[in-house]
């Protein structure tokens, strides 16, 4: 066959004899590296080149990414200028319109990204997905992947991740697939979280370098990096990453390449494309092989095989020029595509050999895990002879150096203090250390795992942390039995203070901590009875009141000087006797009321004087009710909490007075702290006050303390994590004010103990890796109870409805003011009546009683006139009083009857 193709083309092409064929490059901007092998690999075709063979030029061009039209451009311009082939881009959009454009000419088109499926003249150097799927399915059913969650990113990877999820069988395998939402600004944590809280163990993960590395980190942060989970990265550059972070989290991360970067033809490539980075020292190739990408290597395997394919040409054979306006093809493209598919190439990628239908099938790539000692070699797979696991561990450590920890044994010192060591609650008889659990316990687990050491624990049964007695001059408690050599190492809530460092050392702090205070959460405070005027303060009520009164004198003034306001009381006179005012102070304060309470009244100032004391009375008015109104909602729907007091200074000012006790751990470090606080008059006499009533508020243990807080008026004083810890659990206990100092826990070990520095660097590690983060969570919050009580701002924030007693002082106003009207309306009565008789010398009871009688008369709305028929003074009064009456109407007698 090929010898027939050689044939045709002789005869086909005996008239053109070039010199050079050229080669086009499309690559997406900023591509430098990309660009920097497809020229070494021309230079290494033409290195091969002697006599009259031809030799390749490279014409490149640059793209923006996913920018078709200008991608459009270049691909017509090497079709100009008359390349043989082109290199596609690796941006999807672009890459679709080079391959149309190569279809459309029938120009041979290299394609070293992933791609579905190749179409027309097209070799793709990127390996099969239908083989690469193969190979997945292999090593997940090798790595037991039973259940577990797709994490992919975008359609591409989608479409990769379809391919496996046909080859399982949904009533077997519980496979869930989610996607790894590139819309949240790379916070990939809202998924990880999903998946955490689901409880999954086995990952697949299908994503591009770019994110590779930070949906691990991010993942570590959530809870997804532990001795627990599995993944299995399909990304074929996972080695190029640093996965250092990950490395001593004993996850297990399997993946795939398919470049060996310890073979001395990768370390030479990679030196050639990062020896700037590397300042040119050929010494470290070794690192610039290991930045040495999938796509950049199949980029050089491409144009070296394509060259060897043109060596294989006949003599006469000449370039195309071709014009992307026209209808014209080259004749011979799919000639050279056939011949390229029956090559056999040994290339930096392994053996390249094509299908038919110019796909990649026939390749082997390696299996490696990520191990402590980095990236490891664990199998390899082939085409013809699938998977084989042979896993290959790094070489063996180098003996220990001085202060080294492997396969030392400790014996470490804790006290049953939750949650830092706890009893095991068990079903069956557990012994050695299995006996115990808690934050410390993991703790020390954890540092055995990083430096090698074995460990025993003993339990000291007082829980007394240590102290100095200067009785004997010796140290008591854990302190003293690490000094005395009964334990190497001492780990609990041991507060690390500058008495205990002058007797041990500590290792670096891996908790920090204060003092606070632990009492009760306030009671909500019930509404007062005037619960409606709290909106406004009492000064306020007071200004509120005082201009009420000085802008209703004010009216009455301006009122009675204003001529505008004494107005003819009969219109129908044009010169009357006299003129009568509305304005009386009476009515003045009415007037004033009534805008007050947004109701008006029936009088109406006239003057502008007087009207613009109205407005300015109706703006006030308006800014005042709405501010009210504004404020009333939050005021009666809101019951604030009743703190007896809000920090450590009030506390020292009102424990009497209320009836509050507080108190620490006796011979404790918070109870030193307060000894020591000489300059502050407050801790003074806080720890005074202790040391006065030592039998009464003080204790033994902090659990009596929290105890005691919880069922009496005491506030107890505790370090902020203890405090966390408990109010996780008890959820009527809360920690007030802020932290009186800072400190930390440390682990103790005698004095110039040559493992101190080798514990701190690793507690230093554990704090980057989050893994002490992790084990605080797991006590604190998941374990015995813990996240019980949730915090204030997690709380319900709906609407609490109104009872009684928020508007109960409402009411009580309307009734007392109902009752007082009746009185006042008593006394006005009372008077008038008192009036009328010294006027008409008649009894005054006999005047009430006719009153009364009539008001009870409920159905009468017209009131006759009490008259004296006696005669006498009172006749004449009334007849003087009517002379002074010139104007008005007289009513009939009939009326009045009526």
């Amino acid at each position: 066959m090929t010898s027939r193709v050689l044939l045709i083309l002789s005869v086909l092409m005996c008239c053109c004899k070039p010199e050079t064929l050229k080669i086009g490059a499309i690559f997406d901007i900023e591509a430098e590296v990309k660009e920097k092998a497809f020229q070494l690999a021309i230079d290494a075709v033409n290195t091969k080149r002697t006599g009259d063979e031809r030799y390749l030029e490279g014409l490149v061009e640059y793209v923006p990414c996913d920018n078709p039209f200008k991608a459009m451009v270049a691909t017509c311009r090497l079709v100009s200028n008359g390349v043989v082939a082109i290199l596609g881009p690796s941006s999807q959009d672009n890459a679709q319109m080079v391959q149309t454009i190569c279809d459309d000419k029938d120009v041979p088109l290299l394609d070293a990204r992933w791609v579905g499926r190749p179409k027309g003249p097209t070799i793709s150097f990127y390996p099969h997905q239908g083989v690469l799927t193969r190979v997945y399915m292999e090593v997940l059913d090798a790595w037991n992947f039973q259940d577990f969650v797709v994490l992919y990113e975008n359609d591409d990877s989608l479409k990769r991740m379809g391919e496996l999820l046909k080859g399982y069988d949904s009533k077997e395998h519980q496979i869930v697939v989610r996607q790894l939402d590139k819309y949240q600004n790379g916070n990939y944590r809202p998924t990880l979280k999903e998946v955490w809280r689901s409880g999954a163990t086995h990952f697949v993960l299908d994503c591009s370098t770019e994110i590779l590395e930070e949906v691990l980190l991010q993942a570590q942060q959530v809870g997804l990096m532990t001795n627990k989970q599995f993944y299995f990265i399909t990304n074929l550059d996972m080695h190029t990453l640093n996965l250092t972070p990950f490395q001593y989290a004993e996850t297990n991360i399997t993946g795939m390449r398919f470049i060996n970067p310890d073979t001395q033809q990768i370390r030479t490539m990679g030196f050639e494309l990062y020896k700037n980075e590397i300042n040119k020292d050929i010494h470290l190739s070794f690192i610039a092989a290991w930045k040495l990408q999938l796509e950049t290597a199949l980029i050089f395997d491409a144009v070296t095989m394509f060259g060897e394919a043109l060596s294989n040409l006949p003599k006469n054979f000449a370039s195309p020029i071709l014009d992307c306006q026209s209808a014209q093809t080259w004749m011979y493209g799919t000639t050279l595509i056939n011949l390229i598919k029956g090559i056999k190439y040994p290339g930096l990628t392994g053996l390249i050999q094509f299908d038919t239908t110019g796909f990649r099938s026939a390749f082997g790539l390696e299996i490696i895990e990520l191990k402590e000692g980095g990236i490891t070699r664990t199998g390899n797979w082939s085409y013809s002879e699938g998977l084989n696991i042979s896993r290959e561990y790094p070489p063996a450590p180098p003996p220990p150096v001085e202060g080294s920890l492997v396969n030392k044994t400790f014996v470490v010192i804790t006290c049953l203090t939750e949650p830092y060591g706890m009893r095991k609650e068990s079903s069956v008889p557990l012994h050695g250390n299995e006996r115990y659990e808690g934050f410390g316990i993991d703790l020390i687990a954890e540092l055995s795992k990083e430096l090698g050491f074995n460990y025993t624990f003993i339990i000291r049964e007082d829980k007394k942390n240590g102290e100095y007695d200067e009785t004997t001059n010796e140290w008591n408690g854990m302190i003293g039995d690490v000094i005395n050599k009964k334990a190497d190492l001492a780990i609990t809530d041991l507060t690390i203070t500058s008495e205990r460092e002058a007797a041990v050392d500590f290792t670096t702090t891996f908790m920090s901590l204060g003092i606070s205070i632990l009492y009760q959460k306030p009671k909500k405070a019930p509404p007062s009875f005037f619960s409606f005027a709290d909106p406004f303060a009492v000064g306020v009520w007071k200004l509120l009141a005082a201009a009420f009164f000085g802008v209703s004198i004010a009216l009455f003034l301006l009122g009675r000087i204003s001529p505008s306001e004494w107005h003819n009381p009969y219109p129908c006179i044009d010169e009357p006797e006299y003129l009568v005012n509305q304005l009386s102070l009476r009515n003045c304060f009415w007037f004033m009321t009534g805008s007050l309470m947004q109701q008006g009244s029936e009088i109406a100032p006239i003057a502008i004087s007087t009207r613009m004391v109205a407005g300015m009375w109706w703006f006030f008015t308006l800014i005042m009710v709405s501010s009210y109104t504004a404020n009333l909602a939050a005021f009666l729907t809101t019951e604030s909490p009743d703190r007896p007091f809000k920090d450590v200074f009030e506390l020292a000012d009102v424990a009497e007075k209320k009836g509050i006790q507080f108190g620490a751990k006796i011979n404790g470090s918070t109870e030193k702290f307060f000894r020591d606080s000489k300059h502050i008059e407050a801790y003074q006499k806080i720890y005074q006050y202790m040391k006065d009533h030592e039998d009464d508020v003080m204790v033994k243990d902090n659990n009596l303390g929290v105890v005691k807080a919880e069922t009496k008026n005491y506030a107890f004083f505790m370090e902020t994590t203890s405090i966390e810890y408990e109010t996780q659990r008890r959820c009527s206990l809360t920690s007030v004010g802020n932290s009186l100092d800072e400190k930390g826990y440390g682990i103790a070990m005698r004095k110039n103990s040559p493992y101190r520095r080798a514990l701190s660097t690793t507690i230093l590690k554990l704090h980057e890796e989050g893994v002490i983060a992790k084990l605080k969570r797991k006590w604190w919050e998941e374990r015995r109870g813990g996240g019980q009580c949730p915090d204030e701002d997690e709380k319900s924030t709906e609407a609490t409805p109104l009872n009684l007693k928020n508007v109960g002082g409402v009411f009580w106003v309307t009734i007392i003011g109902t009752l007082l009207s009746c009185v006042m309306v008593l006394i006005e009565l009372s008077l008038h009546i008192f009036k009328r008789s010294l006027l008409t010398k008649q009894s005054f009871k006999l005047m009430l009683m006719e009153e009364l009688r009539f008001y009870f008369k409920t159905s009468g709305m017209v009131k006759p006139v009490f008259h004296n028929h006696s005669g006498g003074s009172s006749d004449k009064t009334e007849s003087r009083l009517g002379q002074r009456r010139p104007y008005g109407f007289i009513c009939d007698e009939h009326l009045t009857q009526s």
